[in-house]
């Protein structure tokens, strides 16, 4: 059996791509808690470009384990561009890898701090380069997270790419 998180994500591309370039990836997930780190590790010979990641569903652990500023955290609160920004820093930073990956949003059933369902920002850096996206999904609960991850590997494809 294939990795079902691998089937409809280019994890493989973003595997073949990063270790093209002599580059790795490490995330800071908060709704998506792993489902990226854990579909560029289904991918055969990911552990070459693959760091690590953290899970920081916890806002407190956004701070303590990413690096988040505890005050941006209390100005902007956990889903907000520059906490998807600063997960990607911390996860390229503590992790020392070359791309780091942030991902923060709502994922249902219920809104958070004024943000609807399906509100996610994510977050992408290296030292070179840095830029943060804001998506609308929609769906349940599952269907956004995956949703997420797919734009996050994607998106990280299209940067290592040169995009």
């Amino acid at each position: 059996m294939t990795d079902p998180l691998t089937a409809s994500v280019p994890a493989a591309d973003l595997v073949r791509a990063l270790g093209a370039a002599g580059q790795t990836v490490a995330t800071a997930e908060s709704l998506t808690a792993g489902l990226v780190a854990a579909t560029i590790a289904g991918v055969p010979g990911a552990s070459a470009v693959l760091r690590g990641g953290l899970v920081v569903y916890a806002t407190d652990l956004k701070s303590s384990l990413a690096g988040v500023s505890a005050e941006l955290l209390a100005a902007e609160g956990p889903v907000a561009a520059s906490t998807a920004e600063q997960l990607a820093v911390g996860a390229r930073t503590r992790c020392a890898a070359d791309w780091g990956i942030g991902l923060t949003g709502v994922a249902g059933p219920d809104g958070q701090d004024g943000h609807a369902v399906g509100t996610v920002f994510l977050g992408l850096s290296s030292p070179w380069h840095t830029e943060v996206m804001r998506l609308q999904l929609s769906g349940d609960r599952w269907t956004i997270r995956l949703t997420a991850t797919e734009s996050a590997v994607r998106e990280l494809l299209r940067c290592v790419q040169g995009g």
